[in-house]
């Protein structure tokens, strides 16, 4: 028997890692590639979906007419607006020819006064303009009643001859000798001339826009040299019913002449409306934003020669001469849907759809870049190659440093577990082999402790030097020869 000098064991290198596949950088690089068309393709529908461009074509009459000018600064507008609507005006000789351009479905709106053909297919978005209907006789003569007309040479003063056709019909004059007493006023003819008593006239029936007679100070000026004398309809009611497109009107005191005042007490009389009419087929949606633009930017919308400068709501009565469009009914009523509304199924349908292609890109990703975790029963075959080497340790020092291992594929474990490199699956399998192998330390530490004490006392028994217990702990191995 024969004892050697302090041994160590070779320092076993630390537990192992959970391994880490490695991923390919070209399928990263393409994933990445991929998702971000993937947003862009949806933030380009979602665009296309909510402000997708209509051009949507405007019949009026001739350039410089009232119509002509308000559809030019409604274009105008919504293209200052970035708005997804485009406005193509299309000219023709006069607004009854725009009219029987929009009959013909070759136009998406157009401006109607309402003592023209209307239409089958026409529905209001809007008020633009009321036409007041003033009966005027020379200095200060009265009329009493329209029938009296049917005696005098009538002037009309308006804008366009389809007032001349008005006027003649709501006399009750048919064609033929007595239609020529009713004549428009020559052109570019001022009221005072028509009224002068060389021209003949007996009285003038003038067709005006409201917005612009509260302008004219023409009226104040013939009144101060007692040029005329503004007359009521009292036959308001029975031409209303008589035609659906008359409607009722009151001057206030004071709304042509201040002074004097004219009329000088709020005064009866029938007017015309001008409407912005669009095709019935037109969707809700699109006619609700256009009458929701043309309502929010009156300002903006009139003319400077007054017209369009007192935009009114459609009347969404059923009676109504012509019918509000369902749209601008909705907006009118705040029955409007909102953007959720609208579009909550498409959402719902897109966001599936999403769902399915980011869980197949999810999938994609998680299989090329994660890391597999490695299985805790796989670090039983460390702490198994530990046990092996018990048997093979022959002092304590041996023995520590195998402990020192167990423990560090323990603390990997623990760590690994709480990070997810190391999955639960074989967990039994490694707490059965650690368990097994901390007890074999145990015991291998046992036995040669045991040894040691045995191989001291044969020493002592052969008459060798008596070993101090410090020495025990600095030399703790004894090997047999």
């Amino acid at each position: 028997m024969s004892t050697e000098g302090p041994t160590t064991s070779s320092v076993e290198p630390p537990p192992r890692r959970p391994k880490v596949i490695k991923t390919n950088q070209q399928q990263v690089l393409l994933y990445v590639v991929l998702t971000l068309l993937l947003s862009l393709a949806t933030v380009w529908a979602g665009r296309m979906l909510v402000h997708n461009s209509e051009t949507l074509t405007f019949a009026v009459g001739a350039p410089n007419s009232d119509e002509a000018l308000f559809a030019a600064k409604l274009a105008a507008l919504l293209k200052n607006n970035a708005s997804r609507f485009r406005i193509k005006i299309v000219n023709n000789p006069d607004n009854t020819k725009a009219l029987a351009q929009f009959d013909r479905k070759q136009a998406d709106l157009a401006v109607l006064r309402t003592d023209a053909k209307v239409p089958l297919r026409a529905r209001t978005l809007a008020i633009l303009e009321h036409d007041l209907v003033l009966l005027l006789g020379p200095g200060n003569k009265k009329i009493k009643s329209l029938a009296e007309l049917k005696k005098k040479k009538v002037a009309v003063l308006a804008e366009n001859e389809s007032s001349l056709a008005f006027v003649r019909s709501i006399l009750d004059i048919p064609d033929g000798p007595d239609a020529a007493k009713v004549q428009m006023a020559p052109q570019g003819a001022t009221l005072d001339k028509v009224l002068a008593p060389g021209n003949g006239f007996g009285a003038v029936i003038a067709i005006v826009h409201t917005s612009k007679a509260v302008r004219d100070k023409a009226y104040e000026q013939i009144a101060k040299r007692g040029g005329f004398t503004l007359n009521a309809i009292d036959e308001t009611k029975a031409l209303a019913r008589k035609f659906p497109g008359i409607s009722d009107e009151t001057l206030t005191a004071g709304t042509l002449s201040a002074s004097p005042e004219i009329p000088d007490d709020d005064l009866e009389t029938i007017g015309l409306e001008w409407l912005l009419v669009a095709q019935s087929r037109m969707s809700a949606t699109t006619a609700g934003e256009l009458a929701r633009t043309v309502y929010e930017n009156k300002s903006a919308l009139g003319l400077d020669s007054g017209f369009a400068s007192r935009i009114e709501p459609a009347s969404v009565e059923k009676d109504a001469y012509v019918m509000a469009h369902q749209g601008a009914a909705d907006y009118i009523n705040d029955d409007t849907k909102s953007f959720m509304d609208k579009y909550s199924d498409l959402m719902y349908l897109g966001a599936a759809a999403l769902s399915v292609i980011g869980s197949i890109f999810a999938a994609i990703y998680a299989k090329i870049t994660r890391i597999a975790p490695e299985k805790a029963s796989e670090l039983s075959t460390a702490i198994l190659d530990i046990g092996e080497r018990i048997e093979h340790a022959h002092s304590l020092d041996q023995l520590e440093c195998l402990q020192d291992e167990l423990e560090g594929i323990l603390r990997g474990a623990v760590i690994g577990l709480r990070d997810g490199t190391i999955s639960t699956d074989g967990l039994d399998t490694f707490k059965l082999g650690y368990e097994f192998v901390r007890d074999e330390i145990g015991m291998r530490r046992d036995y040669l402790k045991r040894r040691a004490g045995e191989i001291d006392k044969t020493a002592h028994d052969a008459g060798s030097p008596q070993h101090d217990d410090s020495n025990v702990v600095v030399v703790k191995t004894a090997q047999s020869a």
